[in-house]
């Protein structure tokens, strides 16, 4: 079930709206990323864009560095002007921006600089000079929501964000849609964090909502769900007997599930929700060192493989019915919402 993206060139053009703005390769190409808030090591959204990054260097035999690859952390919003600007004195040819929250530093900056080139993660800036790479997030979370449904024993799910948004808006509207697709009356928690690297908010959250058992929760909330996990390892190494589960986000947070009770080893990672980020960046860095920068919007769903759902500790019963809606989606019998009711 687990998918990986694989865009050609002409693919990234076709799954989105390109403008005609192009710029030709150079020999000597550097790419760099700024962070959102959580760091590269958050086991998420960050860790996954770099990991993406990484790859793509070290197949081209560059080095970490202003002549290679790199990048730089947020550890706050105050953090983003200042990082793009020491990207930009540091000559990179390119500049991914990672998160929606950095869309407005990286519109003014592309005005300010029209002559040097960017890329967005989970936003879409209008400009000549940037590349904007999207994910149809509601679709992953539409599957995560029925594997939810279907493995629940309490019938009360939980959903923990991190910052309200458009992005996070359809990771909530999809699971919500898909959980309910399969009963309309299941209950569904719904909590905001409001941020993406307060773990500790985090885990107080999902204690809250085990308590009032929830079984499952799923968190789209980056560093801040590490605390989701931690919670949950907690209450089972307590009393063994409850069947509680996390679904994870962005990238396989199978390991993040581990945890070993009277000596041996219990998974608590129902699934997680993937979002191909690491290939996109990587595949678009390949893209631009070889052919040159093209601007435009580009969104990745469950059609090409940008966003899946790991089979992680699902039966093959709900893998089976997972798999039926899917293809539903993918033939657009079902149109999934991007936004909560």
């Amino acid at each position: 079930m687990k998918k990986l993206l694989k865009l050609s060139a002409v693919a990234l053009m076709a799954a989105g709206v390109a403008l005609p703005t192009m710029v030709a390769a150079q020999e000597e190409f550097s790419a760099i990323m700024i962070t959102d808030i959580g760091g590269v090591d958050d086991k998420s959204f960050n860790q996954s864009a770099w990991e993406g990054l990484t790859a793509w260097g070290e197949e081209h035999g560059k080095e970490r560095g202003v002549s290679g690859y790199d990048y730089l952390q947020s550890n706050s919003d105050s953090d983003f002007v200042t990082n793009i600007n020491t990207a930009l004195s540091s000559n990179f040819d390119i500049i991914f921006g990672i998160g929606f929250k950095l869309e407005p530093a990286i519109n003014d900056m592309a005005q300010q600089y029209p002559d040097r080139h960017f890329a967005i993660v989970d936003a879409v800036v209008d400009q000549p000079n940037v590349a904007s790479l999207n994910f149809k997030d509601h679709e992953a979370a539409f599957l995560a929501g029925v594997a939810a449904a279907l493995t629940t024993e309490t019938d009360h799910l939980g959903f923990v964000g991190g910052v309200e948004g458009v992005v996070i808006d359809r990771f909530e509207a999809g699971f919500v849609a898909g959980a309910q697709a399969i009963n309309p009356d299941i209950e569904i928690s719904v909590e905001y964090a409001g941020s993406f690297g307060d773990a500790s908010r985090g885990k107080q959250i999902a204690a809250a909502m085990y308590a009032n058992d929830a079984d499952i929760i799923f968190h789209a909330s980056g560093d801040t769900g590490n605390g989701v996990f931690s919670e949950a390892k907690d209450l089972v190494t307590n009393d063994p007997s409850r069947n509680l589960w996390v679904i994870g986000v962005d990238r396989d947070q199978a390991e993040e599930g581990i945890v070993t009770v009277d000596g041996e080893e219990r998974h608590l990672t129902l699934t997680s929700t993937l979002k191909q980020v690491g290939d996109a960046v990587k595949q678009f860095a390949e893209q631009t060192e070889a052919d040159g920068f093209t601007a435009g919007n580009t969104v990745y769903g469950l059609a090409d493989g940008g966003v899946e759902l790991t089979e992680g500790q699902l039966t093959d019963e709900v893998k089976e019915a997972i798999e039926e809606y899917r293809q539903q989606i993918v033939n657009g019998e079902i149109e999934v919402p991007e936004t909560p009711e």
